[in-house]
């Protein structure tokens, strides 16, 4: 590991794996230290910790009280993507720590790969690209229900949640949502509970944050009031779903089907889910793309240039 990082470039310490053109952007700003597994996090604090000024991270590699306490110096703790459950907050700010994360930059890249599920799901893209290879043609296959026109409920109405909204407007979609409160100058339905939106829904999109308040916001109730012809998609956080509730309505035909870009148990596949016809899963890749990741790295550059100024934050928390 380095020595001491020269006073014009604060020491950087990276618990997330990172491209080499990635590192190669960190490195123009920062002193960085690259810990992107636990042992080398454990032995980077251990041995460098007093040194280091900023924390790069994301919502599920997270960074814990003990660490934040390991690192006297620290001035900013960031998050790569959107998601910060796992980040000590209170903590953080007891320190006075700034605190920032990438909300909106991947909002457009989640809100398409959300609605992608939705018509893999919805049509069964996936079943009909296996038939097709395997020589089955359309006559010995079930028609699939149209997207265009039926009710779709989000939960969760911030940035991915608007871009989802807007997609489904070009579907001809009626648009309600379940939210914290409702939003101002929002041009869809607000209900106040998950439960009472599923009621209304054909389909439902899951973009809100994942915590200890969301845990299982999605449960057997909520699922059983989608129904036989409802459709979920998850793009948040596994957590917000309950795994098992799923797995058993699926598997008993009370829920028409299911596409997954998170679940429980990251990043082992859910083995309740993987044998099931009517889930599509990704490997939480809603909000990764190359221009996506260039423009994180830029907006954490950007955040912490403004913090070493003593200026305002471009995304806080």
């Amino acid at each position: 590991m380095n020595a001491a990082a020269p006073a014009d470039r604060p020491r950087l310490l990276v618990l997330i794996p990172l491209t080499d053109a990635d590192r190669a952007a960190l490195a123009e700003r920062f002193e960085v230290l690259y810990a992107p597994d636990a042992a080398q996090r454990s032995a980077a604090i251990a041995q460098q910790g007093a040194t280091v000024r900023a924390v790069l991270t994301n919502g599920t590699t997270g960074l814990t009280a003990d660490e934040i306490d390991a690192m006297p110096a620290l001035k900013l703790a960031a998050a790569l993507g959107a998601g910060y459950e796992n980040i000590a907050l209170d903590h953080a700010r007891s320190r006075g720590i700034a605190l920032c994360n990438g909300a909106g930059v991947n909002a457009d890249c989640v809100a398409d790969h959300a609605m992608a599920l939705l018509l893999a799901v919805v049509r069964a893209v996936p079943q009909y690209d296996a038939a097709c290879r395997a020589g089955v043609w359309r006559d010995a296959l079930p028609m699939r229900p149209t997207l265009t026109g039926r009710r779709l409920g989000i939960v969760g109405y911030g940035h991915i949640g608007a871009k989802i909204a807007r997609r489904a407007a070009a579907f001809e979609m009626a648009i309600g949502y379940h939210n914290r409160a409702p939003r101002e100058g929002v041009n869809a339905r607000y209900f106040d509970s998950t439960l009472a939106l599923a009621q209304w829904s054909d389909c439902l999109v899951v973009a809100t944050p994942g915590s200890a308040q969301t845990r299982h916001l999605v449960d057997r109730a909520v699922l059983d009031a989608l129904g036989p012809e409802g459709f979920l998609v998850n793009v948040s956080r596994g957590s917000v779903v309950d795994t098992a509730a799923l797995a058993a309505a699926l598997k008993a035909g009370t829920l028409g089907g299911a596409g997954l870009d998170v679940y429980e148990g990251e990043p082992e596949p859910p083995q309740a889910l993987t044998g099931l016809d009517t889930i599509v899963l990704t490997p939480h890749v809603a909000g990764t793309s190359p221009d996506v990741r260039a423009a994180t790295v830029r907006n954490f550059i950007d955040n912490a240039t403004r913090c070493f100024a003593g200026e305002p934050l471009l995304t806080p928390l």
